[in-house]
This record gives C-alpha cells, structure tokens and sequence, in this order.
C-alpha cells in the first residue's frame, strides 16, 4: 500500500501542477476555492456556492478566535485559510501538494495582507510535517479521495490534533450502499481503486477513539456543483481551446458528467462531517 499511496499522490501533484488543471480551477471554479459549493438556488455563481461551503464549515467549529491554530490539509488556492484569518484572526498552516497552487496562495495571502497568519507548506496529508497534538482544527475540503491510504490520513490527523480538538472536512463519496462497479468511470479518471464512504470514516474515527461525530448529508450539492462546472465550462469551451487545453476540457466534461450520473443515481455521498477528539 505505501509503494501505491506514493504513487498515487504523485499522480495528482503532478495533475494539479499541469497549466491545463491551473487554469481549469483559476478560470472556470473561481480561482479561490477547490471545493464543491453549496447551490440553493441550484444555478447560483460557483465561487459564491464555493464559499457558502467554508462558512458552513466554519459556523460548526468551537468559537475560532486568534488563539486557534488550523491545519487545511488539500489547501489548493487557500481561500478557506484566507476565510478564518480574515475572519476569526486564526492561525492557519495550508499543507498542499501543488506547488504551482502553493505559490499562488501565497501571493493571494500577501495580496490580501493575510500572509502574517497563514503560512504555506508543501507537503503530504499521509504524512503532516506537523508536531503531535499541535493543533486545535484540522480542516479539509474535497481532497482526502486523492489518497489511496486514507486510513493512514485518519492517523495523521488524529496525532496532530490537541485533545478536544474537530477535524471538519468533506469528502466526495461512494454512498454506504453503492453497488460494486458502478462508479468505475469515476475512479478510471482519479486514477484510484476506490472512494470512501461515511460508514468508512465513522469506524476509521471510531477506532480511533473518537466519540462524537457528525455527518451533515448534502448530495444534492456535489450533483449540482459538478453539473453547474460542466455549464459553465461549455459556455467557455472556445476560450479554453483557444488556449490550447482542448483535449484537457473534453476529458474534464466526460469526468463531470460522470459525477452528475452518480449523483443522479444515488451512488454517492457527500456533506460535512466533524469529529472530535476526546479530551
């Protein structure tokens, strides 16, 4: 598994340091956040449903303040981490395996005069750079499905939180009944045997001794964000063929549709889940 897990990992640095992803993300998801919104009304502005997700996320934590450290694992641009410094004065470490996302939001960070609270590392979620019990929250947005380790991941993020500390992230994934082979499309472009699932998350947390844990479930949101980039990237196609990524934007609409079949069909599972760590 670890030969598979690195090789795994190396495959999405090595997507998300494409030009062709960079500006996939920068010019069609909003160039803010990597993650799926939330959509009431359905066809609302993706970067705006994108941050209705972080302040839902953040409404759930114990009172953040300037005494809160953070760990966003998946960072991608750091919009979240950009979100609660600005917000609550939180200190925030982004752990993320992009470096051409890394640079980005650090400029975003110094932009935004924000770069004094968020530091920005390279790094892997399997294996955190970080101390044992050094952080009051671990945060994380659409990224875990890249590992193919996730229970390693689990580990790590139990080691690095403080007791009594969350871990509130969301997750694109199978729903706990999904039957065998249907997602394979999915997982063929992910290059990964598998997705999660909740039930998987909660025994991983529970044998990790975590007692309170909690899933708010909310589909509908990952069917219509993915629904909603396939819009918004045929309305733009022209432009990104223009920029020579055609062959990107025809696979990305295959993949989407893809994930807006799933939805449809009840295969998959996504919301916010927080654990917390005993005292």
């Amino acid at each position: 598994m670890p030969n598979d897990a690195t090789a795994v990992a190396k495959q999405a640095e090595d997507y998300y340091d494409s030009p062709s992803a960079d500006e996939f993300y920068r010019v069609i998801w909003g160039g803010e956040d990597i993650h799926v919104g939330i959509y009431d009304p359905e066809d609302r502005d993706i970067a705006e449903a994108s941050r209705d997700t972080v302040k839902r996320m953040a409404a759930k934590l114990k009172t953040p303040g300037p005494d809160t450290r953070v760990l966003d694992i998946g960072a991608g641009y750091g919009g979240s981490a950009r979100h609660l410094a600005k917000e609550f004065g939180c200190k925030v470490t982004c752990l993320n395996i992009s470096e051409i996302q890394n640079e980005y939001n650090r400029k975003k960070n110094r932009d935004a005069g924000l770069d004094h609270l968020i530091t920005v590392k390279y790094g892997n979620f399997e294996d955190l750079p970080e101390d044992d019990a050094s952080y009051d929250v671990v945060w994380c947005q659409d990224a875990i499905l890249h590992s193919a380790n996730r229970e390693q991941v689990c580990r790590e993020v139990a080691r690095v939180l403080k007791p009594g500390g969350q871990f509130i992230f969301t997750d694109p994934m199978a729903a706990d009944d999904c039957p065998p082979g249907v997602l394979d499309p999915i997982l063929k472009r992910l290059n990964l045997p598998s997705l999660a699932t909740p039930g998987f998350y909660r025994r991983e947390f529970e044998k990790l001794g975590f007692e309170k844990i909690e899933y708010e479930e909310m589909t509908r949101h990952l069917r219509n964000h993915y629904d909603n980039v396939r819009k918004e990237l045929e309305r733009r196609y022209d432009e990104m063929e223009r920029m020579g990524f055609k062959e990107y934007v025809d696979a990305m609409l295959t993949g989407l549709g893809h994930w807006v079949e799933g939805g449809d069909k009840g295969h998959l599972s996504w919301g916010i889940m927080l654990v917390e760590k005993p005292e």
